[in-house]
């Protein structure tokens, strides 16, 4: 089976709805919805997030990073990085599990790797896009940081089935045709670029994200970006550009997919896009780190 055969078998089980999750993903859900009750205080979440080891980690680890550290010192339990963080970072970094458990756990030592880097990339575009929506749009920056977490969720998707479906991991061949693509999805003719889109949008709504993280997902598969960013399409789009570890999955080269800031720089209030990012670097540093864990 070729690539173009293996997408289009996970886009027609996109359209219809049957994607395929592990129990891990499942259960990270139940937590997700669990935090999203009404009233839910900073002492209930922490017990349900305490059933979640590395979710755990993760929560006292970016609560101690340079994005969110205060002059109070570290934080050494869940509960009270919850009341540093707030719901709406606990939100996204509950969906940073979720993103990470859905390429589930492969045997396959090159599947493992390219996940790896994956989240990799966007642990880095999620810290990017923090620091540029509170540095340079203004807009909220824990929203910006989720939408980082959840911009590859596609991506991940299609690595969890790469074990089913090797091919996936082969680089695209545009010139090539293939006939034996199934009916119902050459009869929707959607393009090869859109594909991951297709996917994506389909694991996303799995999800339950907010509106606004989802458009901005949307705005990386097709939109243009503005300069300065104005808008969070505008703010993950640049992140996405200026991450120094590429998607594995990503067909461009090095050159098209990642460039420096020095190549794109423009005025920022009183400073540039560069100097916003030399001062935000230990944010960016630490914060990345923390969401790898």
């Amino acid at each position: 089976m070729e690539k173009n055969q293996a997408l289009a078998i996970l886009v027609e089980e996109a359209l219809h709805g049957e994607l395929v999750f592990s129990a891990s993903v499942a259960t990270s859900l139940k937590v997700q919805e669990a935090i999203d009750v009404p009233n839910c205080s900073a002492e209930s979440a922490a017990k349900i997030i305490l059933n979640e080891p590395l979710l755990a980690a993760k929560v006292v680890a970016v609560a101690n990073s340079a994005a969110y550290s205060r002059p109070s010192g570290e934080v050494t339990n869940v509960k009270a990085a919850i009341n540093r963080l707030g719901f709406n970072t606990l939100r996204a970094l509950i969906a940073s599990l979720v993103v990470k458990q859905i390429a589930g756990a492969s045997k396959n030592l090159v599947i493992r790797s390219k996940v790896n880097q994956l989240w990799e990339h966007s642990a880095q575009v999620a810290a990017l896009a923090q620091v540029l929506a509170k540095r340079v749009s203004k807009l909220d920056p824990d929203t910006a940081m989720f939408a980082g977490i959840v911009h590859e969720v596609g991506a991940f998707y299609m690595l969890s089935r790469a074990d089913e479906f090797p091919a996936l991991l082969e680089q695209d061949d545009l010139g090539s045709s293939d006939t034996n693509t199934p009916a119902s999805f050459n009869d929707t003719f959607i393009e090869k670029e859109s594909q991951e889109a297709v996917i994506g949008r389909a694991v996303l709504a799995n999800l339950n994200l907010p509106k606004e993280v989802n458009e901005a997902v949307e705005a990386l598969w097709f939109g243009l970006r503005a300069m300065p960013p104005e808008t969070l399409g505008d703010t993950l789009l640049l992140a996405n550009e200026l991450a120094r570890t590429q998607s594995p999955l990503d067909t461009r080269t090095d050159t098209e997919g990642h460039r420096c800031a020095s190549e794109i720089d423009f005025v920022v209030a009183e400073g540039t896009l560069v100097s916003v990012l030399e001062e935000s670097e230990d944010e960016v540093r630490t914060l990345s780190a923390a969401l790898i864990i």
